[in-house]
Order: C-alpha cells, then sequence, then structure tokens
C-alpha cells in the first residue's frame, strides 16, 4: 500500500535567478544562475548528482525539445537527465520526478531545474491563435484573462458578491503583493502600487484589469535533494523535508458536464485534499505558516483560498479585505511578492515557490522574514479553471 512521500526527502540546496527581462544573459546563463547558488547552498559537487529533471514549458526557441541543453549548460556528465513539461505545473513537476527517484531509493541525489526565457519568444501571455496545421484541438483558443475573467463571474454568481465587493477585494490581493515585492530582490516589478491606481488601471478582460493580472518574466529556480540520512552525513543541520507533492490533470468534466458550477478550480481541491492527508494536515487554516500560490489573476488567488480550504465557501473576500492573508496576517500568502512581481517564467514558477518556503522555514528570508514558520504550501494552476493542472507541494521543518 501506498505510503506516500513524507519526510522521505530533504532539500539540501536551492537556486534561483534574478527574474526580470533579462535580456543580457541567455538560457543557459539563466540555468547556471540558479544551478550554481543551489550547489553552492548544497555544499556538494556537481558530480555528486546522480540524475536531473529538467523543465521547460514555452521556450522551445532557446532549449529545443530535448534535456540536452540543460546537460550541456550545467555540465551534468553521464547521468540520466530527463525533460518534461505539465503547462504551469512544470517547475513543481520537475521536483516530483526529483523527489520520487530519491524517495524510491533509486538515487541518493537528484536535481530539479526548471527555466524560461519568455521574453526573447514575444510571449505576451496570450494562446497563439494561428498555427496552420497545428492548431490546438483540445483547448478552446480563449485568451488567459478572458478564461479567468469567467472564473470571477461564476464565483460572484454563486456567492451573491456585488461587483464592487469583489473588485476591491481582488484589488488588495494585488497591492499586498506588490507592497510584498517590494522586499524581494529577485522580483520582476519591486513597486508599490496603490489601491487607486489598481481599480483604475485599464480593464483586460472585466472585471480583471491591468494590476489583476501577473506578467512575463524571463527566469530559472534549481533545488538538489537527497534523504534526511544523507543530508545529515553531509553536515546538515536544520533540514527542510517534502511533507506532499500531489498533481491533479482535468479528465473534462468540468467543460463538459453540467456539475461544476464554474466557481471554483476542481482539481484544486482534489490536489488540495490529498496533499492534506500525504502531510497529516487536518486544518490547514490553523497549520499552514504561508502559502505561495498561481495568482497569475488576482481572482485565481482568491478563489484559491477557498479551494485550499484555508477560506470558508464564499468567505475569501471578508479575509482578504481582513488582512488574513498580508505578511502579518493569518496565513501570509505571496511573501516575495507571487506570480504578481516575479512575473511567470512557466517552468520556474514552481521552484521559485518553493524556493521561497525553504528560505522562510530556515529563517533566511531577510527583510521579509516571517516569525517562526513550521508548514509552508506551494500551488501552481496550469490550463484555465475549466480544463487544466493543479499541483501543490507541503514543506516543513524536520527534527
Amino acid at each position: 500500500m501506498a505510503t506516500g512521500i513524507k519526510d522521505k526527502v530533504a532539500i539540501l540546496g536551492m537556486g534561483c535567478a534574478r527574474f526580470g527581462e533579462r535580456w543580457d544573459v541567455g538560457t543557459e546563463e539563466l540555468l547556471a544562475e540558479a544551478f550554481d547558488e543551489a550547489l553552492k547552498d548544497a555544499g556538494i559537487e556537481r558530480g555528486q548528482i546522480d540524475a536531473a529533471w529538467f523543465g521547460s514549458a514555452l521556450d522551445s526557441v532557446n532549449v529545443g525539445n530535448s534535456a540536452i541543453p540543460a546537460s550541456i549548460a550545467l555540465r551534468l556528465d553521464g547521468i540520466p537527465v530527463s525533460r518534461v513539461e505539465n503547462m504551469c505545473a512544470t517547475g513543481t513537476e520537475t521536483l516530483r520526478g526529483a523527489a520520487y527517484a530519491v524517495a524510491s531509493g533509486a538515487v541518493d541525489i537528484a536535481l530539479a531545474v526548471g527555466v524560461e526565457k519568455l521574453k526573447d519568444t514575444g510571449y505576451g501571455g496570450l494562446p497563439i491563435p494561428y498555427k496552420g496545421t497545428l492548431n490546438d484541438l483540445w483547448l478552446p483558443q480563449v485568451s488567459a484573462p478572458a478564461g479567468f475573467a469567467q472564473l470571477a463571474g461564476g464565483y460572484r454568481a454563486k456567492h451573491g458578491i456585488n461587483r464592487d465587493d469583489l473588485k476591491g477585494a481582488m484589488a488588495h490581493v494585488s497591492w499586498k503583493s506588490h507592497q510584498n515585492g517590494t522586499l524581494s530582490p529577485k522580483a520582476h516589478l519591486r513597486k508599490e502600487v496603490s489601491i487607486e491606481t489598481i481599480l483604475n488601471a485599464p480593464m483586460i478582460a472585466e472585471p480583471l484589469g491591468l494590476f489583476d493580472c501577473c506578467g512575463v518574466s524571463d527566469g530559472a529556480a534549481a533545488a538538489i535533494v537527497t534523504t534526511p540520512e544523507i543530508a545529515r552525513a553531509l553536515g546538515k543541520r536544520d533540514l527542510v523535508t517534502i511533507k506532499a507533492i500531489q498533481l491533479s490533470i482535468s479528465s473534462g468534466i468540468e467543460s463538459t458536464m453540467a456539475s461544476w458550477d464554474g466557481s471554483f478550480v476542481r482539481n484544486t481541491r482534489t490536489a488540495a485534499t490529498r496533499a492534506y492527508h500525504e502531510a497529516g494536515i487536518t486544518d490547514p487554516r490553523k497549520q499552514l505558516s504561508m502559502m505561495e500560490v498561481h495568482d497569475c489573476f488576482s481572482i485565481t488567488e482568491l478563489v484559491t483560498m477557498e479551494d485550499l480550504f484555508v477560506a470558508g465557501e464564499g468567505r475569501a473576500v471578508h479575509d482578504v479585505l481582513d488582512g488574513f492573508f498580508d505578511r502579518d496576517g493569518g496565513v501570509p500568502c505571496q511573501i516575495d511578492g507571487g506570480l504578481k512581481c516575479f512575473g511567470h517564467p512557466v517552468a520556474a514558477s514552481g521552484l521559485r515557490m518553493a524556493y521561497e518556503c525553504y528560505n522562510q522555514l530556515l529563517g533566511r528570508a531577510g527583510a521579509r522574514q516571517i516569525a517562526s514558520p513550521s508548514l509552508a504550501l506551494t500551488h501552481n494552476l496550469g490550463g484555465v479553471p475549466y480544463q487544466g493542472i493543479a499541483a501543490i507541494s507541503v514543506f516543513g521543518l524536520h527534527g
């Protein structure tokens, strides 16, 4: 019977490149920037890494369709390196592969790394409308803002929330992230934005304005994982272990059957239920110390609070406005500024979230540091609410 991977895998080291418009470097340099920090943090030589998982979702121009570019860039000589892609969950998918390999006993030390150089591709966060004979058949060609604007409409209708109240809560979500982002040296956007500016910004897809949408960035992040026993033998005293990693992928029920009302993300609830069971969490609102969630749009973060069972049904609006998810609130969310301020280099985002959790748990977050965190959660959401992927990881200190 499956027992999960709780506390079977420890994070030996992590690294994160500075996110932004990195015109000065190529994909290889971004990879090296994150990997070198992770290697130094782990206190090992690259030759001690037994296997690697490399993530890239949208940047085939720079990295092609194999793992060879990463293997060459990082000089991972002769070891197996697997290329993975799972939309916005790609970074978490690399960590899942590396962690499962260690937990199974297949390898002693594994690397997870994700990179995206989206500014070079001209990617604007919208689907490509014309690709000739290669048009996608499985996903309706709707823009990302339009897809998540529908989530806002469904949420409003179900819970009877008026437009101004929802807009005010969404504005607070974005305002809070910009406040936090000013304290993140590696974030793309590091400027405070007022509630008034957010509310009066140009409309992108009603009710989502400009500041309700995350940006597009270049970036990379990496994690080196091993067993707690090996980590101790290598001299590590304070250990962050993985308590759970769970994925849930849509089977099409949301978009093809009438059972879904459009007010929540079904896959997030499924993945959260599994992750909490694996991690031994019975009351996430009380037990979680912090969260880094997939705030591609402000409405996504708001609804995710309920999908993660941290806010009650229809109560996320009130919790947000009460400051429960602020940096000094009950369960701080996006302490580093989130996707909103880092931007979203797709394959790096999940690992960037883990990087913040890891540093917070070890007390190394500097000006952003919260008091005595013990359990941290990351959440990715790929695709659109009615057809997509949810990935959840839980991390904690290991005695």
